[in-house]
Formats: C-alpha cells, structure tokens, sequence
C-alpha cells in the first residue's frame, strides 16, 4: 500500500472541498446573515490540513487497486466529516452525531435529514446541502480529477471505484480528459435546469439550490414541504424532466455529443429502464386516480413520485403515504431498483437488472439444452462472466445488508415498516421512506445508534458496497 499516494490524493480532495464552500461564504455575506465567522473557519480548516498534507506527501506515487478503493472508501468519510463543520459551527445540528448524519446524507445524494425546521436554516447553510449533493451526484473525487488532472497515475483506479455500476469505463484514453467529460455535461444540465426553473418561477436562490440537488439527485429543498411548499406545476415538470435526465447514464450523452444518436437510442439498459419507468407511471396514475380531483393531477402526482423515487431524488409534491397500497409498493420497488448505471441516481441499478434477467433465461435455455454454448449479451457485446459473478454477488451482499441494516434498527424501537424502508432508503441513497422515516417525521428522532448505522448504509450504498466491505478483507492490507 502506498500510503503516500493516498494522503496525496485525500489532501488534494480537502482543498477542492474547501473552495466548494466558498460560494456559501459569499452567499452568506450577501444575505448578511450571523454565520459569516463559521464559514471563514470551516473552509480555513479545511484548506489548511488539505493544503499540509498535500505539502508533506510525495509527488510520485501510483494508484493501483489497493490506493484506488482506499482513496475512494477513507475519501467519502473524511470528506463528510470536513463537510459537517459548517453544520456545527453556524448551529444547524447540536451533535457531532447529527451533523455527520447531515454531511453523509448529502454527499452520498441520500437526501435523508435530521433538520425539523429546514426554512429557518441560513441561506449559507441551504446552498452547501444543495452543493454537497451535487457534489456527491458525480463525485467529489472525479471532479478532483476533471481540475487536478495530475494527481497521479493510475487514476482510473478511483474513478472505477467511485463511479456507479458493474462495468465504469473511460470515454477517452486519458482519465483526466474523461473526468472533465462527464463534468462539463453535469455543468451544462444543471445551468439548464437553474434557467428552467427561473423561468418557471422559482426565485434564483431556490432555482440554484433545487438544480443542485435535482442533478445529483439527492432530494435537499429549501422548504419543508420540499418541491410541494412552491404549489407551482410549472416547476414541478421541469424538475420531473431533469430527475428523469440525470438518472440516464452521461456516458450516452456523450455518445449524443459523437453524433452517435442510434447507438443512444439501442442501448439497452437505457430501454429498460424507460419501460419500467412508463410502466410504473401508467398504474401508480390510474391507481391514485381516485385521490385526485382530476386526470391530470393524478398523472402530475404519478410522474413526479415515480421519478423521484426511481432516481433516488427524494422530492415530495405530496403525501404519498395516503395512496394505495399498490403504488406504495411500487414506488418502494422502484427505490431499491435505483436508475441507470453511469448517472446520478442510488439503488441497484437496471444494468445489473437486465444481467440478472439474461442470466436466467440462460439458465432456463440451458436446462433444455445442457450442452449449449450461450454467450450473454449487452448491447451485442458478451459480458464476462466474472462481470456476471459480480453482478450476481452484488445482489447478495446487498441484501444482506438490507436484512442487517433492518434487524439493526428493528432493536432501537423502529417497527418493521420504518426500519425496512430507512434501510432502504439509506442503502439506496433515497433518503425518504414510510412510517417513522417519511419526509414529514424527517430522521431526527431517532436514535443515535441509528443515525450511524444509517450513515454507514449511505456510504455502502454511494459506492456500491464492495468498494467499502473489501476493505475489510485480511488479505487487503497484507503487503
């Protein structure tokens, strides 16, 4: 292990974290708000251990597979507990527990909080939960990349252990260039949707805090009553249309941008995922039907929740508790299934979905045929079937989990519909649920066992469990 490497790369991502607060700090001197001295000390401490370790690490070095998970897996949680700092010093959380809770929850995109009183935060405060999800959606450590390039080699070692589905890949030779790729279209989706929602009539403090959190998908609103307070239809389809944008793999926007639309349009994760999707929206809208007063509204309802829980966003337009069990169901469905590989969205993913549903019609051929040689196919091209064992192996570490993570909170007097669906929440990067977790109870009663447990799932389930649990494999730290 060359520890140098990583306190190399570690530092650099803590100077990057401390000019991501800087626009909160401006933020904060405009609106002329008490917390200006918290800001200067939380970036001012970050920046300097960032800046003191960068000093004293080596230039040379090189990620292999050892540096890349122990950069990305130590990088999550020391960026979280740098990010909590403004938490505590401008008074928004009174623990070291809850802040924490509050840092992990943004930058894993989860959206789950422990602030009861959201609209009477500071202006400061609102925009860095908005920008820790953005930053979580793409990840901080490849944005790390796409601005300090020359971190070391061997890069793509981070960002395939940072990068969400079975299969990361490069768009371009250079990790760097790829890094710079995937942020410029992050960027550029986002300014959209801030315009869109000016447009709409959202003033520009709320348009630049929703797009934020909108694109990494992470759920964080201004209000309490999250994208329902604003009663604005208008921005209500803008935000469903870039729920919908970020949970499609950027990677095919770049294929757009190659001018390689049929290639876009084939891909078949991409299919699955749409027809899910059109699906889920075409029963929870003709089962909520009744609840509404017209067609319209309920289909409004059903696009929006079906999004928001798909993408792992987390937005509420409405109380969905009070709809039928069917929806219910499936919108819980749709929040461990998550959206598509290579986007800003939590959960399992469709990629692995549409392996899995491969694999057992394979199964099943072969059961007729025995001795058929059946190569399984994505996109007209075989996946490996070391991809398929991980694959496989994904869904059963990851429901584990679910079951450990639920029998965990079960012993600190959550019922069985509370803890099931934090677990998934939090596993999922969802952050809303049912019963004691739902958007109105927020997680702030619960018990401090918990919220570390939960917090731990977060970061499970950002970087998709194996990059976490290998670390603690014996064989990982034998030289």
């Amino acid at each position: 292990m060359d520890y140098g490497v990583v306190l190399r790369v570690l530092s650099l991502l803590l100077i990057v974290e401390a000019a991501a607060m800087t626009p909160s700090l401006g933020v904060a001197v405009y609106y002329g708000e008490g917390d200006i001295t918290a800001w200067v000390i939380s970036i001012a401490v970050t920046l300097l251990v960032g800046l003191i370790g960068y000093w004293q690490t080596p230039k040379d070095g090189f990620v292999r597979y050892r540096e890349g998970f122990m950069i990305v897996g130590m990088g999550w949680v020391l960026a979280s507990f740098f990010g909590m700092l403004p938490f505590l010093l401008c008074g928004t959380c009174g623990s070291v527990i809850d802040a924490f809770f509050e840092a992990v929850s943004g930058f894993t995109t989860t959206g789950a909080t422990v602030l009861q009183n959201v609209e009477g935060q500071p202006h400061g405060i609102l925009l860095w939960r908005a920008m820790t999800q953005w930053l979580g959606g793409m990840g901080i450590l490849v944005l790390a990349l796409a601005i300090l390039p020359a971190v070391g080699l061997g890069t793509f070692q981070i960002f395939k252990s940072e990068s969400p589905g079975p299969t990361p890949g490069k768009l371009v030779p250079r990790m760097g260039r790829t890094a710079q790729i995937l942020y410029t279209i992050y960027v550029v989706l986002t300014l959209a949707q801030i315009a869109a929602l000016t447009i709409a009539g959202m003033d520009w403090f709320d348009s630049v805090t929703h797009a934020l959190a909108t694109m990494g998908t992470g759920g964080f609103s201004t209000k309490n009553a999250s994208i329902g307070a604003f009663a604005n239809p208008a921005a209500q389809w803008v935000i469903c249309l870039f729920m919908l944008l970020a949970s499609i793999n950027f990677a095919l926007y770049f294929e757009l941008l190659m001018g390689n639309a049929k290639s876009a349009a084939k891909d078949g994760e991409l299919r699955l995922f749409l027809a899910i999707v059109g699906i889920s929206i075409l029963v929870v809208t003709v089962n909520i039907r009744g609840l509404y007063g017209s067609a319209g509204e309920a289909l409004e309802n059903g696009v929006f929740h079906v999004l928001s829980f798909v993408s792992s966003s987390g937005f509420v337009a409405d109380d969905y508790q009070r709809w039928p069990e069917l929806s219910r169901t499936i919108i819980f469905l749709l929040t461990i299934l998550g959206a598509c590989a290579g986007s800003t969205s939590g959960g399992i993913k469709h990629i692995r979905l549409l392996i899995v549903l491969k694999y057992l019609r394979r199964t099943l051929y072969r059961l007729i045929h025995p001795h058929a040689v059946i190569p399984l196919r994505v996109n007209r091209r075989p996946v490996s079937e070391e991809v398929v064992q991980s694959v496989l192996g994904f869904f059963v570490a990851y429901g584990l989990l679910f079951v450990l993570v639920t029998l965990i909170l079960s012993t600190q007097g959550m019922d069985l519909l509370s803890s099931s669906s934090a677990a998934a929440a939090a596993l999922s990067n969802v952050g809303i649920g049912f019963g004691m977790v739902a958007p109105a109870a927020t997680y702030a009663g619960l018990t401090s066992i918990s919220k570390l447990v939960l917090a731990g799932a977060m970061i499970l389930g950002r970087l998709e469990i194996f990059t976490i649990l290998v670390m603690l494999v014996p064989a990982f730290w034998e030289h």
